[in-house]
């Protein structure tokens, strides 16, 4: 079964085919972007049904009653879970012990999480309780965690000093280098971290895989990305695009009006959506903080791809993807002033999928586009929809 085609892919082709010029056929559109005309048409229908000009359930109220039924089966679970704890607790003959109560309710089909969540127990502490018997080392680390972890609730702006000081107001002895230790990694004053004047990188979260060799023997094998700005009349509008190296194919791009870590997360989805196999993959990047961050991490170990980073002031390390930017500003950004946001965007998308993807021949790849090298280069099980 096909994968589904990105949201936000699906938005920029209805987008366009909405803004087609006089003589351009919907099925023309389609062509250009590679998805059948009858698709087009749902597309658009489904489109004119969220936006109200047709009469239908649109897409958020289908995700409002999906919500809604996700909540009331939720609410069911938290009421038996208090149920059955009220049982259990009232019985004056039994030990008040509440992991056995977690493991009979997860015997009964309740999840785990549910019922920590219920009765406010943390879920790693049960799992150790589960497999073995707790040290006593880890179990005071985790009292003493669980001391810090609820002082800086009460008050982020603490420092660990702070932190252990209330710690040890409620009994949880421990030294100001056993907090810091503890704090290091998780909890941090929100007004600990000064800024100053000059913007620095900061730590690489991969290594450079690359080392500037640009090559790939095969799809899916090293990706690159990057993100651009360009000003509209409604204010700057950003681009992520990541680049296949081995075809020179954009496989994902997302498009918004700030520039933060979701952007980058919108790119990478767009772009696994679209393909068949990206389990080893390398994303290569600069090192700003938006593929630093721990959303981007997440989403590199949840595809099973690998990252990579290249140095600090290296324009170089990433040099392949600024050279397909370098033709989008020649060809696109700088051919005229751009007064809304939606206008750049369809202008944007229309040219990598039309123009860049299907019309633009490179002599890297034997004079021949993007999508015509990989029709010829790889199976079809490899090829992107």
């Amino acid at each position: 079964m096909p994968k589904p085609y990105p949201e936000e892919f699906r938005q920029d082709v209805v987008r366009v085919a909405r803004n087609r010029g006089p003589g351009v056929t919907v099925e023309q559109v389609a062509a250009d972007f590679g998805v059948h005309a009858m698709t087009l048409w749902k597309w658009m229908r489904r489109a004119d049904v969220d936006e109200g000009t047709k009469s239908g359930t649109s897409s958020q109220e289908s995700a409002e009653l999906r919500e809604a039924r996700r909540r009331i089966k939720l609410l069911e679970q938290e009421n038996e879970v208090l149920r059955r704890a009220a049982a259990y607790l009232s019985q004056a003959n039994l030990p008040k012990r509440i992991y056995p109560l977690v493991k009979e309710l997860a015997a009964d089909g309740m999840p785990v999480t549910v019922t920590c969540r219920v009765l406010k127990l943390a879920r790693a502490p049960y799992y150790r309780w589960l497999d073995q018997p707790v040290a006593e080392a880890v179990l005071a680390e985790a009292y003493r965690a669980n001391a810090l972890f609820d002082a800086h609730r009460e008050d982020p702006e603490f420092g660990y000093r702070f932190l252990a000081d209330e710690a040890r107001s409620i009994g949880a002895v421990m030294a100001d280098r056993t907090a810091w230790r503890i704090c290091r990694d998780r909890w941090w004053s929100v007004f600990g971290k000064k800024r100053g004047r000059t913007k620095k990188a900061g730590p690489p979260v991969h290594d450079d895989l690359v080392h500037r060799d640009f090559t790939a023997t095969g799809p899916n094998r090293l990706w690159l990305t990057d993100i651009t700005e360009h000003a509209t009349g409604e204010g700057k509008l950003y681009l992520c695009a990541i680049k296949d190296v081995f075809s020179k194919r954009i496989v994902g791009y997302s498009i918004d009006a700030r520039m933060k870590s979701r952007l980058v997360v919108a790119a990478l989805d767009n772009a696994v959506a679209r393909r068949e196999s990206v389990a080893g993959c390398i994303l290569h990047s600069d090192r700003g903080s938006q593929f630093r961050s721990r959303k981007l991490v997440r989403a590199l170990d949840r595809h099973r791809m690998a990252g990579s980073i290249g140095r600090v002031g290296a324009a170089g390390d990433n040099a392949a993807m600024e050279s397909f930017f370098s033709l989008l500003q020649k060809n696109v950004l700088d051919r005229r002033q751009w007064s809304t946001r939606q206008e750049l965007r369809i202008a944007i998308v229309t040219w990598i999928e039309r123009t860049y993807h299907r019309h633009r021949r490179q002599a890297s790849l034997g004079r021949l586009s993007p999508v015509e090298f990989e029709t010829v280069m790889t199976t079809p099980a490899l090829q992107a929809p």
